[in-house]
């Protein structure tokens, strides 16, 4: 895994804003660095390497192609790379291959079958630039499910810029884009920015399954995006051709694909490892990953002294069943406390999934012993894991049958009335009003009217979950599919890759395999979900290899008691320096009288707002 950056058209010192931009992402790759420049002078490319495959200085970046034509700089590994080589060779395209890396596979599939075929080929993770010395062209590519992030936009009037991390963008000499204060709306409902939005004007994220391409001269009218792969599609083509096998059948397939998802993931030139939680998901991937070595896995977790926080005992016992070489960090409320002043430059732009903290702290532990881990993420949002999707799919059920145009003006009655005064009387009345299923999970995030006061701008959101609805009948399978187009590429993914690319770890999601994916978007629902037991299928593979007595335990989750640790001395002074009336007004751009209201109400009346984290993390972005 690496780090990528580049910029079109750019006045003045190119060399040095390109040093800058390389700099700012030393943590995505410390092993090596390069930068290439066309002959005509307006394009850079930049890259920063960890090496993963091929060692040597063969598989060093910027990469041209054989013919001399291509100029690639790539992020994320090519899991089948060597199928497609042997499909070059066999074809006669390549006569040989300079390297065993897949930087080079891929750079030289792109130039014989074209950008489209060649990314349809690759399995893997991925955020590309290729340019096209020939053409002039750029092209920008991002794999499937977004698991690798690509910045782009432009930084002034003509330069165009791109890069792993958008902090390296605002790196550029002279960066002055404004916040985009249109986009804190949502940010402040979900704690995050959602591709294809950035905190800054003209900066974008490019979304998961996406070809830019922009020709020269480089303007904005030269850009193209298209569609290679699309989440969406996947789901309904799945839902529209439903697996017919039994349950047992459906989790003997689950555990092919996932065995040769790992098989493929588990190839590298350095120590490879997993995390592992106590959960049905990290404990699949770690189960299947021993079943395939003769080795001894490794295997790591971190602990809290935390009451109700702690699942490092339970992993540790499912370690020792299984066999794997495991290693356990506890960790204390002064080890994430040390943590919080880089979160800010961390991410780049505000984000507030509190659980990046421990995220970071595995993986810093995790960093010590190997260089790749897999982890066990998607799970949840492919096999129907999270209890709001019962709790959604019961509620719909219960008042689908009450048309709209009467729930409608009962809910707005309520919303209008005395009862509204109440927080429970609030909360149903806006889930009457919901007209679809993802707009009643949408609702869920949005009830608390303080929520949408926070930011001075009063704009409406360019960007809504409920977008994504209605596309398939079965309730739950709309709001996993949701989750997948939104929380999932925008926050999980967001959170492990940033967290584990500040420590220069690179990790790996078998479950996120183009054919695991297309598989369980065509399972039934029940082969994932009854009542209030979710992963069904999953579970019957894991209990192949785990006693169902030693999962069948409640989750605790990867979180830390942040609203606890509020109250102490040591972070709310820090929380209400953030806060300080005075630099928020100066600031001009979250309303004081609101954000104090919020927390008074937490240190004086104990009533805990997750919005109480997202303000405190963008106001240490907005300081850093």
């Amino acid at each position: 895994m690496c780090g990528i950056a580049g910029f079109c058209n750019l006045k003045g010192d190119w060399n040095g804003n390109i040093d800058r931009m390389n700099h700012r992402m030393l943590h995505r790759g410390p092993d090596a660095s390069g930068v290439w420049r066309s002959e005509e002078g307006d394009v850079v490319l930049g890259h920063q390497r960890l090496s993963i495959m091929d060692l040597t200085p063969t598989g060093a970046q910027p990469m041209e192609s054989s013919s001399g034509r291509f100029v690639i700089v790539f992020n994320g590994e090519i899991y089948n790379y060597k199928m497609i080589a042997k499909k070059l060779l066999e074809e006669e395209k390549v006569a040989q291959f300079r390297g065993t890396c897949d930087t080079e596979v891929l750079l030289e599939a792109m130039e014989a079958y074209g950008v489209e075929q060649a990314i349809g080929m690759c399995k893997g993770m991925f955020a590309i630039a290729l340019y096209d010395k020939k053409e002039r062209v750029l092209f920008l590519v991002r794999d499937r499910v977004g698991e690798k992030p690509l910045y782009y936009g432009f930084a002034g009037n003509d330069t165009f810029a791109f890069a792993s991390e958008i902090g390296c963008i605002a790196a550029l000499e002279n960066f002055k884009n404004e916040i985009n204060t249109s986009v804190l709306d949502i940010y402040f409902t979900h704690g995050y920015i959602p591709a294809p939005y950035s905190i800054y004007k003209d900066i974008y994220k490019l979304e998961a399954g996406s070809i830019l391409k922009i020709e020269a001269p480089y303007h904005k009218e030269n850009i193209s995006i298209s569609s290679y792969w699309s989440m969406k599609e996947a789901a309904v083509k799945g839902q529209s051709c439903l697996f017919t096998g039994s349950e047992e059948e459906a989790a003997e397939e689950l555990e092919r694909l996932l065995k040769e998802s790992i098989k493929e993931q588990m190839v590298a030139d350095v120590p490879v490892g997993a995390f592992l939680s106590a959960g049905i998901d990290s404990s699949t991937i770690v189960a299947l990953m021993q079943s395939l070595n003769n080795n001894k896995v490794r295997s790591f977790t971190i602990g809290m002294t935390e009451e109700g926080y702690n699942e490092a005992a339970a992993a540790k016992e499912i370690a020792k069943h299984l066999g794997t070489d495991h290693t356990e960090l506890y960790i204390t409320k002064q080890d994430a406390i040390d943590v919080i002043p880089k979160l800010g430059y961390m991410f780049g732009e505000p984000f507030a999934d509190s659980s990046q903290i421990p995220t970071y702290l595995v993986s810093k532990m995790t960093k010590e012993h190997v260089t790749v881990s897999l982890s066990g993420d998607a799970g949840d949002e492919l096999f129907g894991g999270y209890t709001s999707y019962e709790s959604v799919s019961r509620i719909w059920n219960k008042m689908k049958g009450i048309p709209y145009y009467i729930r409608k003006p009962c809910s707005e009655l309520v919303l209008h009335s005395p009862l509204a005064k109440n927080q429970i009387y609030r909360t149903k009345a806006a889930l009457l009003g919901a007209k679809t299923p993802g707009r009643l999970y949408e609702i869920s995030y949005e009830t608390d009217s303080l929520t949408k006061k926070i930011s001075r701008s009063h704009s409406d959101s360019p960007y809504k979950y409920s977008q994504f609805t209605h596309y398939m009948e079965e309730v739950n399978h709309n709001i996993m599919l949701m989750d997948m187009l939104m929380y999932h590429p925008d926050d999980i993914l967001v959170k492990v890759d940033r967290a584990a690319m500040a420590v220069s770890l690179e990790t790996r999601v078998p479950m996120l395999d183009k054919d695991v994916v297309e598989f369980a978007w065509t399972l039934p629902i029940e082969y994932k979900r009854q009542g209030k037991t979710g992963k069904k299928v999953l579970r019957d593979v894991l209990y192949k290899y785990v006693p169902r007595e030693m999962m069948e335990r409640p989750k605790k989750g990867f979180s830390i008691p942040i609203d606890k640790w509020l109250l102490e001395p040591e972070l709310r002074g820090w929380a209400e320096s953030l806060i300080d009336r005075k630099t928020l007004e100066q600031q001009g751009i979250l309303d004081a009288d609101v954000v104090w209201q919020i927390w008074d109400d937490y240190t004086k009346n104990g009533v805990w707002r997750i919005q109480i984290w997202f303000i405190l993390m963008f106001q240490e972005w907005m300081l850093m």
